[in-house]
């Protein structure tokens, strides 16, 4: 009897259970059954294109057989089950002729790879699978552009605080993703606001929990603003609401793509002023760090230069945080909210938008014939450079306040208890720069027994305009 193997594919299984291959399956073991043939092995590639190129394990493993003889005749439902680009094909020629494997499919029929017209119509098959699929990809793109340039949802997965169709906003998942946008600019982390989600029972469009990276993934997507995105380029408003406004979008973008903008986490950032109090000696920012004293290590700030100071890091913060906490509790406290200058969102929006509108206009009197390729050129290169400038100040205009539920509350030592190590620090760059100075030998003035030998006299304070 002779060993058969069937090779069943689907590019893109909708269903999620596998179904399209265990048709495809049953319908070649029923070709195996008249044809005389005995099914050896099965092998499945579920839900993986052939055109993409990406790695087939179970087409790898069955070439693998072929070659070492244990595989005499190979089903599929088509030929384009088993491949679709003209090198595939090639090196399947060359592990089947060698031994004379025939290829039997339900819907071409049988090909006899070993003699020079079954090569042929192999061939020929694959060059119209080729065509097909470059075709349909062809007429995908397109539509996919026009629907970019109407504002209309060109499909796919289930955006997160929309419903399946793409327009229609989902409340709870809305109300997320402001929440994170208003956590990220005001100083909050990625990672720290993903494990708040997750506690809260949220999860992701695909019933996932969060991550930092997925987060960061949904936050920086122009559909949260109400615009249209084509191949990473914004071309306009979307036919969907906004989940956030357009400045605030853009702030957020500007935060998370900011080069200097730190992605790892690390032992000196579990200190609240690491990075951001000075020496008092040569000025150098100090970090945190463990120092050995006779009984345990103690977690301590140090110049990161030469080690000038070394200061216990509890007793320094726990200093600074109740300055902090005396300033929020003033009665001028909303001073530190006062912003001169800052642009107005709305007439920056609607500057942005009358100049995409103008680079399409450019676009269009240049397929009309009206204007040459140096007057187009010259013209979009003008609006782009002043579109760039209006999103940067857009981007100014939405950035988060990092004092937001801090000011104006009952109670600020409550409200700054609450806040995670970031917004605390970010707090703290908004508000002040704390300089550490050493502590000078013997107890300071005003000692009192049982108390620390911490001297608050060597900690500055230098308040922000």
């Amino acid at each position: 009897m002779t060993r058969a193997a069937i090779y069943v594919r689907i590019s893109r299984d909708r269903e999620g259970g596998g179904l399209g291959v265990a048709r495809q399956e049953q319908d070649c073991r029923e070709l195996a059954g008249r044809h005389g043939l005995t099914v050896a092995q099965v092998y499945s590639d579920n839900d993986l294109s052939a055109y993409s190129g990406k790695p087939r394990p179970a087409y790898r493993r069955m070439l693998d057989d072929i070659a070492a003889a244990r595989i005499d005749a190979v089903l599929a439902w088509h030929t384009d089950r088993l491949h679709r680009s003209p090198t595939e094909l090639e090196e399947y020629i060359s592990a089947c002729e060698p031994r004379g494997v025939p290829t039997f499919t339900v819907k071409a029929g049988p090909l006899d790879l070993s003699t020079p017209s079954g090569r042929m119509v192999a061939r020929q098959l694959g060059a119209v699978a080729r065509y097909e699929v470059e075709h349909q990809v062809e007429r995908q793109q397109r539509a996919k552009q026009q629907a970019a340039a109407d504002g209309r949802w060109g499909g796919g997965r289930r955006p997160y605080g929309y419903e399946p169709d793409g327009v229609t906003l989902r409340p709870d998942e809305a109300r997320a993703v402001a929440e994170a946008t208003d956590a990220i600019l005001s100083g909050g982390s990625l990672r720290g606001h993903a494990a708040a989600m997750n506690a809260r029972g949220l999860v992701t469009s695909t019933g996932r929990a969060w991550t930092a990276t997925e987060l960061r993934k949904v936050l920086l997507r122009a559909r949260n603003a109400g615009l249209r995105e084509h191949r990473g380029e914004v071309v306009g408003p979307a036919a969907w609401p906004p989940l956030v406004d357009e400045d605030r979008w853009r702030a957020l973008v500007s935060v998370l793509t900011h080069p200097g903008r730190r992605t790892q986490w690390s032992s000196a950032r579990r200190w609240m002023l690491s990075g951001l109090a000075l020496c008092g000696v040569c000025g150098a920012p100090v970090r945190a760090t463990l120092v050995a004293t006779k009984t345990r290590s103690v977690p301590s700030y140090t110049c990161k230069v030469s080690k000038c100071v070394t200061r216990n890091a509890s007793e320094v913060d726990a200093y600074v945080a109740a300055v902090v906490v005396e300033r929020l509790s003033r009665p001028d406290v909303v001073d530190l909210l006062v912003a001169s200058g800052r642009p107005d969102a709305g007439a920056l929006q609607l500057d942005a938008s009358g100049l995409r509108e103008r680079l399409d206009g450019l676009a269009a009197a240049y397929a009309d014939g009206a204007i040459d390729v140096r007057q187009l050129r010259e013209g979009s290169e003008r609006l782009r450079a002043r579109l760039v400038e209006v999103e940067e100040q857009m981007a100014a205009a939405g950035r988060g306040d990092a004092l937001a539920g801090l000011v104006g509350v009952a109670d600020p030592a409550a409200a700054w208890s609450a806040l995670d190590l970031h917004r605390r620090r970010a707090a703290i760059d908004t508000l002040l720069v704390p300089t550490i100075n050493r502590q000078k030998k013997g107890r300071p003035r005003g000692w009192t027994p049982g108390s620390t030998y911490f001297d608050p006299s060597t900690i500055v304070i230098a308040w922000k305009s």
